[in-house]
């Protein structure tokens, strides 16, 4: 953000709900709530089958949701329920600047596509910009990764050419678009104005926070160690209460080659082990053209990914910055709640087999009157991972420099050291090495906390342990986590399985959906992202199913509270191939962001599993918007 600008949207944009009016209507309920206690945490999971009784001295209302959930598929198309209807909203390729040429597959460029909306989209949130907060708005979404052999004619298995590189880069990052209602009650592209921008590989921004600076973070291009050019595998994010945009560099490590220039016993190549480069070209091969990917030239710069990423939409001239007091792992995601005296709270997930849980707590508290006193908020603070233990407890564990395990007895020569070794720094704590934590999202209703695990198939069945109860762990799990004393800043929690999924309908699926009879709940596997409505409800969208359970993946949703918990229903299922991401609501809960990424990727251009959405090959991926038909709230 601009250290030299405070700009608020004009008064002609003065949005009707912040989403910090949503977190006070949070607070607000979980006062209400406290006084009648929601239903407490189990520890002990329920014989598979049987339905939670109620207790009948606690009220809490049943599921919201009333839709007719669809069917399984292995269709090339989307499918929603019955009285609900879909459309594009912006796709690959698409113009995002003014001026922005149309996308042409046969000519594409670098310049081009550094004006057009970038390749398989990923998170997405959205800020509403006018007195009719559901009618028009930002939507700012994340470009994850390129996928070259689906990108460019001819290319097959060969490697990219500088140009085609160069496009790849420009393809990365961030679009920021401003979208409208249609007449269909569907979003879509409005002109090319003032708010719309692209972030990418090459977009520079600012490293702030403990490690800026760092000798770690320094290279020749950037002896300060301040500055870095672009972001990288840009998985899911989060917004917070000042109404910025938070955007996760996820498997950065992908990018870099030629580790094995480096010595054995130089500690940069014992950590760039830890964070998955090897020796040998790159997956992408961006080390031909561009010598800062390759760490035997450059053995600093990977030290520059894998940071929280904190973007302003409404100033897009201002710098975006990595905020280094959140750590370094591959982010899934970067979710924001408040903590009971106003300090800031962000929850996320090292999304990897074996890796871990954190949360960062903000020194400072939220200042809701005065956004410019919020711009380094996230620079101070605390980070903490997390120690699941058998018994359903948990603790937080902070990450501090001079701690017990994190001395310069234990190899940490600072706080920035700690930092930048954040998953060197975990281990040193003891923490519980997960299966693969993606989303973290938090119940707008009471503030439990909830924690997709996607899967682990490396885990043996004599290496499991209580929150991490299968092994090998093919389709994944959800956890629940209760705060002491309901504050996110706590340093201790309660937690529980809310799902094991799975197919309920294989013999031995070991399923279970907090307590709700399996046989009623369709087949779900390897969750990913999450998303609570405005009723508490929460809804799972997957990544992976095609060979797991069979089918293409999809959106589900879950009631937590109530008669209904546990009971799982499937809202969409996507094309063939693709990944359902980033699902976000207006703050009306009548229309539904999902980003549909990587449709045909077990295809090729020359056998194209594909030909979403528009028919034609290649298949591209797009953001889409879903509404009901009579213009009703989303499931209810």
């Amino acid at each position: 953000m601009s250290h030299e600008s405070n700009a608020r949207p004009s008064p002609d944009v003065a949005r009707a709900e912040t989403f910090a009016d949503l977190l006070a209507r949070r607070f607000e309920r979980r006062r209400v709530l406290r006084a009648v206690a929601a239903a407490p945490l189990f520890l002990a999971l329920p014989t598979a089958g049987c339905r939670r009784v109620p207790d009948p001295n606690i009220r809490v209302p049943s599921t919201s949701l009333r839709f007719e959930p669809v069917s399984a598929s292995s269709q090339d198309a989307v499918r929603v329920p019955a009285h609900y209807r879909w459309n594009v909203v912006a796709r690959w390729g698409d113009p995002v600047l003014p001026g922005a040429p149309p996308w042409d597959f046969h000519a594409q460029t670098a310049n081009a596509q550094s004006r057009q909306f970038g390749y398989n989209n990923d998170f997405v949130a959205y800020f509403p910009l006018s007195e009719a907060p559901d009618e028009r708005g930002l939507l700012a979404v994340n470009h994850e990764y390129t996928s070259a052999e689906h990108m460019f004619p001819g290319l097959g298995k060969a490697r990219p050419s500088r140009e085609q590189i160069d496009v790849e880069m420009a393809a990365h990052g961030m679009s920021i678009v401003e979208i409208e209602r249609g007449e269909d009650g569907g979003f879509r592209l409005a002109e090319p104005g003032r708010w719309n921008r692209r972030i990418t590989a090459e977009t520079q921004l600012l490293l702030s926070g403990p490690a800026a600076g760092s000798e770690w973070l320094r290279t020749s291009r950037d002896p300060s160690g301040r500055r870095v050019a672009g972001m990288l595998y840009n998985c899911s994010g989060g917004k917070t209460p000042w109404d910025t945009v938070l955007t996760c560099e996820e498997n950065f490590h992908n990018y870099f080659g030629g580790a094995e220039s480096l010595p054995a016993d130089d500690p940069r190549a014992v950590d760039h082990a830890r964070y998955g480069i090897e020796p040998g070209l790159s997956d992408y091969g961006w080390e031909s053209a561009h010598p800062r990917f390759d760490v035997g030239r450059e053995p600093n710069e990977a030290f520059r990914f894998g940071w929280v990423v904190e973007v302003d939409p409404f100033e897009p001239n201002a710098m975006p910055r990595k905020r280094t007091a959140l750590g370094r792992f591959k982010h899934e995601a970067a979710s924001v709640t408040l903590a009971g005296d106003g300090r800031v709270v962000v929850y996320s997930g090292d999304d990897e087999r074996f890796e871990y849980v954190y949360k960062f707590v903000s020194r400072d508290s939220w200042n809701p009157h005065d956004r410019a006193a919020n711009r380094d908020l996230l620079d101070h603070g605390t980070l903490y991972v997390a120690r699941f233990d058998a018994d359903g407890s948990g603790r937080w564990l902070p990450l501090e420099f001079g701690r017990e395990g994190l001395t310069t007895a234990d190899g940490f020569r600072d706080q920035a050291d700690v930092l930048v070794r954040t998953r060197s720094a975990a281990d040193a704590l003891g923490a519980t090495r997960m299966d693969r934590p993606e989303d973290i999202e938090i119940s707008p209703i009471d503030g439990r906390v909830y924690v997709a695990l996607t899967n682990n198939t490396k885990r043996d069945a004599d290496d499991t342990d209580a929150a991490n109860p299968r092994g090998p762990n093919r389709d994944g799990h959800v956890l629940e986590l209760e705060e002491s004393g309901d504050d996110a800043a706590a340093e201790s929690f309660r937690w529980d399985v809310l799902i094991l999924c799975g197919d309920p309908s294989q013999p031995d699926s070991g399923t279970y959906f907090a307590g709700w009879d399996p046989e009623e709940c369709p087949a779900i596997s390897c969750p990913d992202n999450l998303l609570f409505d405005a009723d508490g409800c929460l809804w799972i969208a997957t990544d992976g199913q095609p060979g797991t359970v069979g089918v293409n993946d999809g959106l589900y949703a879950i009631p937590v509270r109530g008669e209904d918990r546990g009971h799982l229903r499937r809202f969409a299922t996507l094309p063939a191939g693709a990944e359902c991401c980033g699902p976000e609501l207006t703050p009306a809960g009548d229309a539904l962001f999902l980003a549909v990424q990587h449709p045909g990727e077990k295809g090729s251009l020359e056998k194209p599993q594909s030909t979403w959405p528009d028919g034609t090959n290649p298949p591209r991926p797009a953001v889409i918007c879903v509404v009901r038909e009579d213009g009703g709230r989303i499931g209810t």
